[in-house]
């Protein structure tokens, strides 16, 4: 297989999946559920890569964006993705993994490729898109996602280059690690970060942005 698309939910997979069909029947390519959060996607796309062998994965679906630029409806491909939420404390005392001096794995992955700096609470994403209005800086991925303006305006502060958080992007990082696989995450803006309000979303929309960029990416 060449490329293995992966997507949360079933809500994101019953709208990307007749967006994408036209990629699908052409190419040699699956789209698949990696579930939701950030210890199901990590397990479920390790399993899928340990199956399928692709050659590159893209991880698809909904983000809340954390500043006003990243309108809702939206998508973007992101050049990095960062763990947030696991190392010691909660809130303004929280210390990350790194922060506390721990990796989240050391030594090389499952190809034998050596790494002298492991995994820490940020790593690279291969974006194919190259036009700078369809890039972003870093996403991150949350346990929780932020309930209010403070929770956004506090991750920010952490975070100066971030520019939207998910719930799955590190996990599936961490497992294209280990597989000596490229990731690229696309992900539509349904929502401003901290806006628990669904009334004010847009997941439809967001979601065939996220697809409409997604066949871009692919196309190259």
């Amino acid at each position: 297989m060449h490329t293995l698309i992966l997507t949360p939910t079933q809500l994101e997979l019953h709208i990307l999946e007749p967006r994408l069909a036209p990629f699908l029947s052409d190419a040699d390519g699956l789209l698949e559920l990696c579930g939701f959060g950030p210890v199901a996607s990590a397990a479920r796309a390790m399993q899928l890569i340990a199956r399928h062998q692709p050659k590159r994965v893209v991880l698809v679906g909904i983000a809340g964006g954390l500043r006003s630029e990243l309108e809702i409806g939206i998508a973007r491909s992101f050049r990095q993705v960062a763990c947030v939420g696991i190392g010691a404390g909660t809130g303004a005392d929280h210390k990350s993994a790194s922060e506390i001096g721990w990796k989240h794995w050391t030594g090389s992955n499952l190809l034998g490729v050596e790494s002298q700096e492991g995994i820490g609470d940020v790593l690279p994403l291969t974006p194919r898109l190259n036009d700078t209005a369809q890039l972003s800086g870093q996403l991150l991925t949350v346990c929780a996602a932020s309930a209010n303006e403070a929770d956004v305006a506090m991750r920010l502060a952490r975070y100066p280059d971030a520019d939207a958080e998910d719930m799955e992007g590190f996990g599936v990082a961490v497992a294209c690690y280990f597989g000596g696989i490229p990731l690229e995450i696309i992900r539509g803006i349904s929502n401003r970060a901290g806006d628990r309000n669904k009334k004010n979303w847009d997941i439809e929309g967001a979601l065939h942005a996220a697809g409409e960029l997604t066949l871009q990416a692919l196309s190259k």
